[in-house]
């Protein structure tokens, strides 16, 4: 090719960047979309979490390998090949809509548990998610065939990925702020679908400008041929580091995702932003590493590379540890969400940047170690790229399913960095054994002690951590941590404070406490339906929590079975060593099965019907509660209510706004006509409430109850209910606080919660530095009418109740 040829060729490039930048940010789009999706059908535990992941990777690395072996004699124009795969990305997008909800009911009906379970949860992801994710492990390889592999062809392959990561990180952004937030899953896929078909045309139209081959050289390099940097030597080390560099990079981004998940909030929000910064120091290196590649011997950069990420390692767990938290920040005092949305930002681009920068690097150096004029470029980069992603699909697997929960996260990091310092000798070494370069030798040795060093001293993270998360700074001096303890899904701990009280926080938010209010609102959960059903047998929790709740059914005579649903298995037994006492031991009780598993996975699964189903999980901001708030959701409750039963659901008033506590109550009443809204609050000032279902209109007998209630078999009930100061039922009855016929007027136009946009976890991530608790209380106590019809028995009863309900919490 002529010097003017390889002028046009380089004129093109520009185009093929944005071509691909377009790839990557539909294809951050789809990836959320799809989980957000599939999490709905399969759960949200770590297990279902790693299958989603290893699908959407495994897919990635299949089209990246098998792609160039299927095309390669085709002789079509490699941009041509490229359209037609974006418009099939397009198209298996828009059809995984309605695809899911098919598959979705031949996987219920199917459901088994223990490895069935899996494979199963496996062989359902596969059929939705892997056509789309062969295209799209395959689109790298088919724009890179267009370059000739060279020196600066090598590099042009570099850029080409860079530019889909910052494509990603848009993408990210995009969804997790725009898309989803104002729209839903569907509107999101229809439009990551018209931008890869937008990017089809295009590269349509370029291909029809521009050669089938580029050669990106310079004259004076023209007919230059790559050769490795010691030798012929294998290419197989080269394989091996960036493979391992992947799994380093996903390893650790489990973990930091984890831990800044309970620093920043649980929000939908917080985990764009953490993924978002990882995805940007991706790009960035894989820039840089691209500039530099035909200046070094790409060989020793990319072992050196691994070396330097154990800086960025060690950098980021003490960053985690032992800085962020003590940032002298209050949260609540943010004037709007995006205040707060720009702080975690740049404390995560603190924290997390260097390492993903030098993995980032690490591709194209690996590209340019391999690249040769007598190889196919889109094997070649189609090889590299399925090395390093089936490293991220180790490192995410087993870090998220083994080694966190069996060393935790602090020991997990030191694994990181070693393995990555060991990763660097595959390249390093041969060069030094060739050169015996004593230099190399002298600094390779002090490198790796650097390394031991800074392994050694990876920080954990305090108790103090799990408690509060990001409230360490305002509220870590107020208790002592007795107890604190790391699980697969979920890490736990408990603080004591001086007058006794004790409370368990999870991931970083306090779940329950042995406070008077806190526990009337847990034992509420369990009273109100157990004490109007007049023959309860069969329970079912959503969530342990502290156990309250499901212990309040073991005071019941009548009841048989109790049944809790727990996402985390350290939590039961953490909670029944430190609330024992308040809990009734519920977890030790022979009537009680503990099931763990995602609650929404469990409740749409099983065949099982209930007299009562009492829900206590994670407050609707943290990602993936929303699930439990969907109108789908409480219908699939409702169809497991046996005859006359009734469904409870705490929900907080505090850390949230108006429109979420709307939503959540419309989205309730749309489930459950009839349900009825029960107050819980602290010297007279809202606080949380406990919302309940049935199917038939409320009818409340006083008189019957307080005829069982004075049963000898009974007592427990009333011990129970006299510790929380509730002397009779009547106090108990008096915290109504509403229904559909006069709050529905309250929520009148407010969005529903539904499984195809999750719509509370956005409002109630945006919301959650509100401090209305009590305005939202007394604004739907101004709709709240007299339930005249509700309560009947001796005339002195009702009017008492009455007056009491209408007096209003003292």
């Amino acid at each position: 090719m002529n010097q003017e040829s390889q002028r046009n060729s380089a004129s093109f490039l520009p185009w093929l960047l944005i071509l691909f930048a377009g790839s990557g940010f539909c294809a951050l789009i789809y990836e959320i979309v799809w989980f957000q999706m599939l999490q709905l059908a399969i759960g949200s535990t770590s297990v279902s979490l790693g299958i989603l992941l290893a699908t959407f990777m495994g897919g990635l690395c299949i089209g990246s390998l098998r792609y160039p072996r299927i095309t390669k004699y085709l002789g079509e124009h490699p941009l041509r090949m490229y359209g037609f795969i974006e418009i099939g990305i397009a198209i298996c997008g828009v059809l995984v809509l309605f695809l899911v909800p098919l598959v979705d009911r031949v996987y219920i009906a199917g459901w088994a548990t223990g490895l069935p379970g899996m494979i199963l949860r496996a062989a359902f992801c596969a059929i939705c998610m892997l056509p789309p994710t062969i295209l799209m492990g395959a689109s790298l390889p088919a724009i890179s065939r267009w370059i000739e592999a060279s020196p600066r062809g090598a590099s042009w392959w570099g850029l080409l990925y860079g530019f889909n990561t910052v494509g990603a990180v848009f993408g990210c952004l995009f969804a997790g702020f725009v898309l989803l937030r104002l729209y839903d899953v569907t509107v999101a896929t229809l439009v990551a679908a018209s931008v890869n078909v937008l990017v089809a045309l295009v590269s349509f139209a370029v291909a029809a400008k521009m050669p089938a081959k580029a050669v990106p050289e310079d004259e004076s390099a023209a007919g230059t041929e790559i050769t490795e940097d010691v030798g012929d030597e294998s290419t197989f080390p080269v394989y091996l580091t960036i493979a391992l560099s992947g799994m380093c990079a996903l390893a650790a981004q489990v973990i930091w995702t984890r831990l800044l998940g309970a620093l920043l909030g649980l929000t939908v929000y917080a985990f764009a932003i953490i993924l978002a910064v990882f995805l940007i120091g991706l790009a960035l290196g894989s820039g840089v590493g691209s500039m530099i590649s035909r200046s070094v011997k790409p060989r020793l950069a990319l072992g050196w590379a691994q070396l330097l990420a154990c800086l960025g390692i060690a950098w980021s767990s003490y960053m985690i540890a032992r800085s962020l938290p003590y940032w002298p920040i209050n949260h609540m005092m943010a004037r709007s969400p995006w205040d707060t949305m720009q702080l975690d930002f740049v404390r995560v681009i603190w924290a997390v940047l260097p390492a993903p920068l030098l993995w980032g690097a690490s591709f194209p150096l690996a590209l340019a170690a391999v690249a040769s004029r007598k190889k196919d470029a889109g094997e070649t980069v189609g090889k590299v790229y399925a090395a390093n992603t089936l490293g991220t699909i180790i490192g995410a697997l087993g870090t998220s399913l083994f080694v966190v929960p069996w060393i935790g996260t602090q020991d997990t990091q030191k694994v990181i960095l070693i393995v990555s310092a060991i990763s660097s000798l595959f390249l390093i070494v041969p060069y030094i054994q060739k050169t015996k370069s004593l230099a190399a030798m002298g600094t390779l040795t002090a490198s790796l002690a650097v390394a031991a060093f800074l392994a050694s001293g990876i920080p954990g993270i305090t108790g103090g951590f799990i408690m509060w998360g990001r409230q360490l700074m305002t509220l870590g001096d107020e208790s002592k941590i007795i107890y604190s303890k790391e699980g697969r899904n979920s890490s736990v701990a408990i603080a004591k404070f001086d007058d006794g009280t004790i409370s368990i926080g999870v991931n970083g938010h306090v779940e329950a406490s042995s406070l008077n209010f806190d526990m009337k609102l847990q034992r509420m959960v369990g009273h109100l339906p157990a004490i109007l059903h007049p023959n309860p047998k069969r329970v079912l929790g959503i969530g342990f929590g502290a156990g309250v709740s499901a212990g309040t059914f073991t005071r019941y005579p009548g009841i048989e079975s109790i049944t809790v649903c727990e996402i985390e298995p350290i939590i039961p037994p953490t909670s029944t060593r430190f609330f024992a006492a308040q809990n009734y031991e519920v977890y030790k009780n022979p009537k009680t099965r503990v099931i763990f598993d995602d609650a929404r996975h469990y409740l749409m699964t099983t065949q099982d019907k209930y007299d009562i189903i009492a829900s206590d999980p994670l407050d609707v901001f943290a990602k993936g509660t929303a699930a439990l708030y969907t109108v789908e959701y409480f219908e699939a409750v409702k169809r497991h209510l046996n005859p006359g039963g009734y469904f409870t659901l705490y929900v907080p008033l505090y850390e949230s706004d108006f429109d979420t506590v709307k939503s959540e109550l419309a989205t309730f009443f749309e489930a459950f006509p009839n349900a009825t809204v029960w107050q819980n609050t602290i010297n007279g000032r809202g606080y949380d409430m406990v919302f309940m279902g049935q199917v038939e209109p409320l009818k409340i007998n006083l008189d019957e109850i307080y005829a069982r209630l004075a049963r000898p078999d009974y007592s427990p009930v009333m011990d129970s209910l006299r510790d929380l100061g509730f002397m009779e039922p009547m106090q108990l009855f008096s915290t109504y606080g509403g229904g559909r016929p006069d709050l529905g007027e309250w929520v009148k136009g407010v969005p529903l919660n539904r499984d195809r946009d999750l719509k509370l976890q956005y409002m109630a991530g945006w919301g959650i530095n509100s401090q209305a608790e009590h305005e939202i209380y007394m604004d739907m106590m101004k709709f709240r009418k007299m339930p005249k019809d509700m309560f009947f028995g001796t005339p002195e009863r009702v009017g008492t109740l009455l007056q009491a309900i209408q007096a209003g919490p003292q």
